[in-house]
């Protein structure tokens, strides 16, 4: 095997994150959804998105940059993930675009909504699942900020559930790649933990 190294303490800006996020594959989608202080809703996608921890629950989506999510969410304390499946692929792509903080991008996708149980900004009603959060706490890294949400509820369609627990075949979700290119479920493969 031949490998080219890549030195990245010496990369220009944006180099380092082309290469990253060309690398760091599947990315799950966080589809943020909330409310900035006067109750216009914004929703937008960020890709670097994780669980951080179990107990408490908690996820954390990265914005990149001081964006409209993040002002909104240091603002209220409040934020919804909605899960981004394959049937609301091009929706999720129409709240990417750069619009001016007063552009509800529920309106512009076209998209319904519902009201959420525990905070204020609500659900994508067609989303088939949303994790309900509150501000943890943000955490500069860089050009970004690290944003951690205790999760209060997680409203999940009956459809997409195999017992309690959510079936990723019936989530049917979408995943960042590099680019403009997205990845959609595919091939499953299990295999034990080792004792």
């Amino acid at each position: 095997m031949e490998r080219r190294l890549f030195d990245l303490t010496t990369w220009p800006t944006p180099q380092p994150y082309r290469l990253l996020t060309g690398l760091v594959v599947p990315r799950p989608i966080a589809w943020v959804g909330t409310l900035d202080a006067n109750g216009v809703a914004n929703l937008a996608p960020h890709s670097f998105f994780t669980v951080a921890s179990a107990d408490p629950p908690v996820v954390q989506f990265t914005s990149v940059g001081r964006k409209d999510t993040l002002r909104n969410v240091e603002a209220t304390g409040e934020f919804v993930v909605n899960l981004a499946s394959r049937a609301l692929l091009e929706q999720m792509n129409a709240t990417s675009a750069s619009v001016d903080a007063s552009v509800d991008e529920f309106d512009l996708a076209g998209l319904g909504t519902e009201a959420s149980e525990r905070v204020a900004p609500p659900r994508v009603a067609d989303s088939p699942a949303a994790l309900e959060c509150v501000l943890h706490d943000v955490v500069p890294v860089g050009n970004s900020f690290v944003v951690l949400g205790r999760v209060l509820l997680a409203a999940v369609d009956e459809s997409v559930l195999d017992g309690d627990r959510p079936a990723e075949w019936l989530l049917d979700p979408v995943a960042r790649l590099s680019g403009s290119r997205y990845v959609t479920y595919g091939e499953t493969v299990s295999l034990r933990r080792p004792e």
